[in-house]
């Protein structure tokens, strides 16, 4: 039960910090500062979070990358069901901490919706958006499993690499859908909005479940193939 509190934590701190900066600060790509901030913010939390409960849970503190993990073969089953309700329990709590710290001292939610994803920077487009989130998931999924591949030699560098790969990501992605590629991340602030009066995220929610799933398996897959047929 510990790796699953260790999952829970995680991506409550994920979701409160990360989504909480994107909240506060703003993400518009015209002033620049606030889509930087927050895109550093979900890296960051990734760099802290690989060096606290990285050695208790691995640190997925993300649906996909437990999928990855999963058709990679380093992940059992069970683990991953384990995995996945403690990263949405997480989430969800992570959210109503902002809903609570935000409603509470009057501050302006400057995302409209607990810094949940959308559609808007793809003109509204489903399909772009999966796009968008199939793509950006892969880099990311890809880079965790080679990183953590016992063939690799980064050792104690991983967390850093992981850390600023979803830093990458989210410097285009933010712009487009707000960046997902983590359905946990994603469903927490969409529930939470709805709760609170705003249920507009959730009608592209699914986008932003399917996108990622689809974009870790195939990581995972490509992942595979590359690794067999090293020389």
């Amino acid at each position: 039960m510990k790796k699953y509190l260790a999952e829970f934590i995680g991506t409550a701190v994920l979701v409160i910090l990360g989504c909480g900066t994107a909240m506060l600060v703003g993400t518009d790509a015209a002033s620049g500062s606030g889509y930087i901030l927050t895109a550093f913010a979900f890296g960051l939390v990734i760099v802290a979070m690989a060096y606290s409960i990285g050695n208790i849970s691995g640190c997925h503190i993300n649906p996909a990358v437990s999928l990855g993990a999963l058709l990679s073969g380093s992940l059992s089953v069970s683990d991953f069901v384990g995995y996945l309700v403690s990263q949405c329990l997480g989430a969800l709590a992570g959210a109503g901490v902002l809903g609570a710290v935000f409603n509470l001292g009057a501050v302006a939610d400057k995302t409209g919706g607990f810094g949940s994803n959308g559609l808007a920077g793809v003109g509204g487009s489903a399909f772009a958006g999966l796009l968008v989130e199939v793509v950006l998931t892969f880099i990311f999924v890809i880079t965790i499993l080679g990183v953590t591949s016992k063939k690799a030699k980064h050792g104690s560098f991983a967390g850093l690499v992981i850390g600023f790969t979803l830093t990458l990501v989210h410097i285009l992605g933010i712009g487009l859908t707000g960046t997902s590629v983590n359905p946990a991340r994603s469903i927490g602030p969409a529930v939470i909005s709805a709760v609170a009066g705003n249920p507009a995220p959730l009608a592209s929610l699914w986008v932003f479940i399917v996108g990622p799933l689809v974009g870790a398996a195939l990581a995972a897959f490509v992942y595979k193939y590359l690794e067999s047929a090293k020389a």
